[in-house]
């Protein structure tokens, strides 16, 4: 089965080994993602619906390039730092997701990767049909702000 893997250009993807997104077959999965700028700072800084949003928009771009969208997402994970706020991220979510509603998680931790961010998404997919059938993008650079 052909494995195709999307990068968005972080740094951190070559550093530690890992893609954006893989897609296998009909599925796809997204890493772990944060709300960081071109220059590598978070976006939203102390705000948690902002770095969701961003966060999302991030692993759109990643679906999009697999061949999918936001509509084939079956799975979301949200590891966040302050549970106590889940109304906040769980509001960008649902402006994303409440259409298909996809069976999700939220998790606080302690921390993530940066000190500024609050909240890093993941999401596996499963290609409908339509977007199954679809062959993935082209290859081509990434949007600046998709670090």
């Amino acid at each position: 089965m052909v494995r195709q893997l999307v990068s968005s250009g972080a740094v951190w993807e070559s550093r530690y080994g890992y893609s954006r997104a893989v897609r296998v077959g009909r599925q796809v999965f997204v890493a772990g993602t944060i709300s960081v700028g071109p220059d590598g700072a978070v976006l939203g800084k102390g705000d948690p619906y902002r770095q969701t949003v961003e966060a999302l928009r991030i692993v759109e771009r990643a679906l999009q390039e697999a061949g999918g969208g936001l509509e084939d997402v079956v799975r979301t994970r949200m590891f966040v730092t302050d549970i106590s706020r889940s109304e906040e991220y769980g509001r960008a979510h649902g402006e994303f997701f409440r259409g298909h509603r996809p069976a999700a998680t939220m998790v606080e931790v302690s921390k993530l990767i940066l000190p500024d961010a609050m909240v890093e998404v993941e999401v596996d997919a499963v290609l409908s049909a339509r977007g199954g059938g679809r062959r993935p993008r082209a290859r081509r650079a990434p949007p600046a702000e998709s670090l």
